[in-house]
């Protein structure tokens, strides 16, 4: 059993072994090219700063192993421009340059060695010299920042290892040790290297992440939307539905001997009016449970306060009268006109044309605190035109909290009714929201007629009436 599990130990370490070589074999042993990046503005900057710094390696290099190494001009001349080649290749293929570094580094060694103490009166830098450390440094720094971390420790600990063989295995008879030199300046450049670039990589995940974020936020601000003008539809809807049920039921009492086929139809009708409100109601209570609180405000405006009932009929243009005087009380400077002769509407335009004039004048009151408003409500053959138009901020301006939905929602109900809305600022730093609604509230094939561009509204002077308005 004994000699069973020692083999068997001895194979689990062996095929361990085989797996890091081949890790290293992977990370290490590739000639993939991988560019550095050009900076934005700065562009071929850091190219050019690595090209000056290889030239001047290759010329101290040479110059160090020529006359203080006893090393030949001819292979003086080829170990510096390697060692210089091996900083530039590193712009695009770092794990070659490390490569060709490496080599350089071991034939520079090989070829010093022999000459060591042999000149009198020079103490060699061995095994790397200084044109070969700061070559090694640049590669070791353009390596970090382009590859994982496990490659760059791989390579920094192959580095030491070489290094260790050098001058410990090897060693030499006079010379000036820079091994430790070397291998230290090397991790604090891989180090630096790993850090920016997971720096890099943090903050291009936080982009990316950021615009996902806003992305769903802005299709949560428009589900929101239009789960809520849904909710205010199916009110409206429920209402016509109660309506035709009891038409339904009384219809019979309303005619003298109603004959066995009226009576059955309107019992049908009766019954499918019964079935289909059901059926909304429950729609209903799961829209409404999804948002159990739909505050509008204490003045009516939308913004977070005592809230209206939830059961509370859905406003129309009557009651915009009552809107605009609890927009007064909140503290604007409100002013109506109506135009036109009125006329009904269906519940649908109605209830749009109140919430876009609500939401302009919860805008108002939000963004120019202190400003002076005038709305108007045109009453024309081809549709209800409105126009909210506000002053610049008579007051600063608090920060907003709002979630977007404004003028996403006062689009969303226009477009449900094949009209339009645009918003836009006036020429005295004012704001001004037109809206075109059709009058049947039925989108047509035809694109719906262009609103003029919003007018710049006149100055507001403080002799300029504000009790004058109608009420539909």
């Amino acid at each position: 059993m004994t000699e069973t599990g020692g083999r068997q130990g001895f194979a689990l370490l062996a095929e361990r072994a085989r797996q890091l070589l081949v890790v290293l074999r992977d990370d290490l042993c590739t000639l993939r090219r991988d560019p550095l990046p050009v900076f934005v503005w700065l562009r071929w900057l850091p190219h050019g700063l690595v090209c000056l710094a290889a030239f001047g390696v290759a010329a101290g290099g040479v110059a160090q192993l020529a006359n203080n190494g006893g090393v030949s001009l001819g292979s003086s001349f080829a170990i510096g421009l390697a060692q210089a080649g091996a900083a530039v290749l590193a712009l695009r293929r770092p794990m070659a340059a490390w490569w060709l570094s490496m080599a350089a580094t071991v034939v520079c060694a090989a070829a010093v060695h022999d000459h060591l103490g042999r000149i009198p009166g020079v103490v060699f830098s061995w095994p790397w010299t200084v044109a070969g450390i700061v070559a090694h440094l640049l590669v070791m720094l353009l390596l970090a920042l382009r590859v994982r971390a496990r490659v760059a420790v791989e390579a920094l600990v192959l580095t030491a290892l070489v290094t260790a063989l050098l001058e410990g295995g090897w060693g030499g008879v006079v010379y000036q040790p820079t091994g430790v030199a070397a291998v230290v300046l090397s991790t604090v450049v891989v180090a630096l290297g790993i850090a920016v670039r997971g720096r890099q990589q943090a903050r291009a995940e936080l982009v990316e992440q950021t615009s996902l974020t806003a992305e769903e936020r802005a299709r949560r601000t428009l589900l929101e939307e239009r789960s809520r003008i849904a909710r205010e539809l199916h009110d409206v809807v429920a209402h016509h539905m109660s309506v035709i049920s009891i038409q339904a039921q009384v219809a019979p009492h309303l005619v003298e001997r109603p004959s066995p086929e009226l009576e059955e139809n309107l019992a049908g009708i009766r019954q499918n009016a019964l079935e289909a409100l059901t059926e909304l109601r429950r729609v209903l209570g799961v829209l409404r449970s999804a948002h159990p609180e739909d505050p509008e405000g204490p003045y009516g405006l939308g913004a977070p306060g005592t809230g209206a009932a939830p059961d509370a009929p859905q406003p129309t243009l009557a009651r915009l009268g009552t809107l605009i005087e609890n927009t007064r009380a909140a503290g604007l400077d409100v002013s109506a006109e109506v135009r036109g002769t009125v006329r009904p509407y269906t519940p649908g335009v109605e209830l749009s044309a109140y919430r876009i004039v609500q939401e302009a004048l919860s805008n108002a009151l939000r963004h120019a605190p202190g400003s002076r408003v005038r709305v108007e409500v045109a009453h024309r053959p081809d549709g209800l035109h409105l126009e909210v138009a506000n002053s610049p901020a008579g007051q600063p301006v608090p920060p907003s909290q709002g979630a977007g939905h404004g003028l996403l929602g006062m689009r969303e109900r226009a477009a449900m009714l094949g009209g339009r809305v645009t918003a836009a600022p006036t020429a005295r730093g004012g704001f001004t929201v037109t809206a075109f609604l059709p009058g049947d509230g039925t989108p047509s094939e035809d694109p719906p007629p262009p609103v003029p561009p919003p007018p710049v509204p006149p100055p507001f002077s403080p002799s300029s009436p504000t009790t004058g308005e109608q009420t539909p």
